[in-house]
């Protein structure tokens, strides 16, 4: 899978991708993650990327001209490769668009090979955007990841990125190691020490997960069942 990301911060990117699980997917090639920084597709010596919003108001919209060259550098391909449209998923991160779930990560990392994300700031980004990526006949979706205001799309994108990644075959590992594909996510976890003693109160891992009998520890599991009534 490989990940497009068009920001005017480019550096956000560097801690959170270069540790843990999307580190060694980027390793192993399971993973492709570019970025793309929007103030190198400007063409004015101070490198504007925003400007005022025709009607007034007091923010400040991503401009169109940067933005359609910095996706006509990404998309840029051949005839013959058109096909690759139906592979490729472009994003764009609206607070009025359909919030993100499991479901569309499970979903976009079997579809996709390809989905560029446009981590827009300020008051958004130009309209005539979407109309662009219309006519060009690629596939487009308008994401929120929750119902709040963020200042900007990058965290948003390393939502998604993250969410989708774990989906990709190798990535975790395992497929065990999919929370949602056992018990649903939020399964309540307990290790070492069996007892663990704080201010002189002692908290006790559930005694079904000692028990040794996988079948009874699914049950629990599944339905948090109390070990005395499965006995």
């Amino acid at each position: 899978m490989r990940f497009d990301i068009i920001t005017i911060f480019p550096k956000i990117f560097d801690s959170y991708f270069s540790e843990s699980m999307i580190k060694r997917a980027c390793e192993k090639k399971l993973v492709d993650i570019r970025i793309h920084d929007l103030r190198q597709f400007t063409k004015d010596k101070h490198r504007k990327v925003d400007d005022r919003a025709y009607g007034g108001g007091p923010g400040m919209v991503i401009k169109i001209e940067p933005l359609a060259r910095a996706l006509g550098s990404i998309l840029r391909i051949r005839n013959q490769e058109s096909g690759i449209r139906k592979k490729t998923l472009i994003i764009l991160f609206s607070t009025g668009g359909g919030q993100f779930n499991s479901k569309m990560a499970v979903a976009w990392s079997k579809k996709f090979n390809r989905i560029i994300l446009v981590a827009g700031h300020y008051e958004g980004i130009d309209e005539r955007v979407k109309s662009l990526i219309h006519d060009s006949k690629f596939l487009i979706q308008e994401v929120s990841i929750g119902p709040y205001v963020l200042t900007g799309g990058e965290i948003p994108a390393m939502v998604i990125v993250d969410a989708i990644s774990r989906h990709i075959p190798g990535v975790l590992g395992k497929a065990e190691s999919l929370e949602e594909a056992r018990f649903g996510p939020g399964m309540p976890a307990y290790t070492r020490p069996e007892v663990f003693e704080w201010k002189k109160k002692k908290y006790k891992v559930p005694k079904v997960l000692l028990s040794g009998n996988h079948s009874l520890i699914n049950k629990w599991r599944q339905g948090g069942v109390k070990f005395k009534d499965i006995l």
